[in-house]
């Protein structure tokens, strides 16, 4: 009977340090940044008066989609100076997602807590920043009481608005990337792992090996969708944050 022997999980999700403090997670965050930085530099390095095409045409297309899928659809015309800060975030968002279907890294870096956690924590502390810069100190009076709440239910409204808006905003905004890319990394690596144990099985175990094609073509088929989830894990972080961002310029409403 074959004997399957799972890794344990701390081996799936942690890596050694490349030196103090610095694995390959902290690897594909660097490079996600400066291969967002790069495509962007470039693009602008081109003719403008020139069509478009390559980098330019790809950096361009980006900022089309934040602006009318991301910008228009939530903060409006006013929101289109917020184009830059959330592009930078889905491309980076995106570009840390990515390599967990490929060969070698196996692993998004957004499948550990501590980026999701810091970009969260930044987008609190930007639209926050906002409010207060927008309302003063009456953003706090907004956001803990909406307009209509009876004077009272003022405490316990207060308190549930307070507690949304301060603690589970971020922490929600954080483990919702998290948990999601860490699911499509443990399942991509049962199916791998369940391939390799079926198609290496033992001699007199030789009936198994055709076996191994079904968790094979699960494999492929979860690595597509990953393509696709990685996508849409930025999509929403964004997309979010710009809800975040608007609700902060107008907590009236």
């Amino acid at each position: 009977m074959l004997a399957l022997k799972f890794p344990p999980i701390n081996e799936l999700i942690r890596w050694r340090d490349i030196f103090s403090n610095f694995n390959k997670v902290g690897v594909i965050a660097v490079a996600a940044a400066l291969i967002g930085i790069m495509v962007f530099l470039v693009a602008g390095s081109r003719d403008p008066l020139v069509a478009p095409t390559g980098v330019r045409n790809l950096a361009e297309t980006g900022v089309n989609f934040i602006e009318n899928d991301i910008v228009m659809q939530t903060m409006g015309k006013d929101g289109l100076r917020w184009t830059p800060f959330l592009l930078s975030l889905f491309v980076f968002i995106y570009l840390c997602n990515l390599p967990g279907i490929l060969p070698v890294l196996q692993m998004p870096a957004t499948a550990r807590m501590a980026i999701p956690l810091f970009l969260a924590l930044t987008v609190w502390v930007v639209y926050n920043a906002v409010g207060l810069r927008h309302n003063g100190i009456k953003y706090l009076t907004l956001m803990a009481w909406p307009p209509g709440v009876p004077v009272g239910m003022r405490p316990l409204v207060g308190l549930i608005e307070l507690l949304s808006n301060i603690v589970l905003r971020p922490f929600s905004l954080a483990v919702r990337l998290f948990a999601n890319m860490l699911a499509g990394h443990m399942l991509l690596i049962t199916f791998a792992f369940l391939t390799n144990a079926l198609f290496f099985a033992e001699t007199k175990q030789f009936a198994l090996k055709p076996m191994s094609i079904l968790p094979f073509f699960m494999l492929v088929f979860l690595t597509a969708f990953e393509v696709l989830v990685g996508f849409l894990q930025a999509y929403i972080f964004t997309i979010l944050t710009a809800v975040f961002i608007n609700a902060a310029q107008h907590p009236e409403h």
